[in-house]
């Protein structure tokens, strides 16, 4: 019996023509509601990522592992010691989430910004690109302003299992695909 076979797809074969590109045409309008939320909430927020996943425990007792922030970047409002910011470093992929400890700040455009994890001993100068005493403006891809706790937990179990990512894609889009409209 080959795979295809399987009483799973006796749903596909049944479906005509216009059957299957409707579920096809489904599909993609799920994929793209999602996009277009996404963009959506980067126009609003002014940040390019406007939600992410705390991966560490180094703020800790603020966020925990897991928790999801949402995030703006106002370029008017001023960034100020004790915010929670969320960088990106020259040479790294995945953002840091920490406190701003200190700022200076000649005008808008030179500012200098140094973070710390609130569980860590030291600043975050060891982080930084090698040379990168402080943070610009431009490093900073948004301020934490609210909290969903252990939500990005998923986030962190399917990248740290791949595997399981793509097991519930593949479900995921079976379901769509399977799923005939009476």
């Amino acid at each position: 019996m080959s795979f295809f076979q399987l009483a799973m797809f006796d749903e596909i074969r049944r479906m005509d023509v216009r059957q299957t590109i409707y579920q096809i045409l489904n599909f993609a309008m799920v994929v793209s509601s999602a996009l277009m939320i996404w963009k959506g909430l980067m126009v609003v927020t002014g940040s390019e990522s406007p939600i992410v996943v705390v991966l560490s425990g180094s703020m800790e007792p603020a966020f925990y592992r897991g928790d999801l922030l949402i995030l703006t970047n106002d370029q008017e409002d001023p960034i100020r010691t004790g915010d929670i910011t969320v960088f990106k470093i020259d040479g790294r992929d995945i953002p840091i989430v920490h406190r701003v400890i200190k700022v200076h700040e000649k005008d808008q455009q030179n500012t200098k910004i140094l973070t710390k994890g609130d569980n860590n001993q030291v600043d975050d100068r060891g982080l930084y690109a090698p040379g990168q005493m402080w943070l610009g403006r431009s490093d900073i891809v948004g301020r934490a302003k609210g909290c969903v706790p252990y939500i990005g937990m998923v986030t962190i179990i399917m990248n740290d299992y791949p595997k399981l990512k793509y097991a519930v894609l593949a479900a995921l889009a079976a379901f769509v695909i399977l799923h005939r409209e009476r």
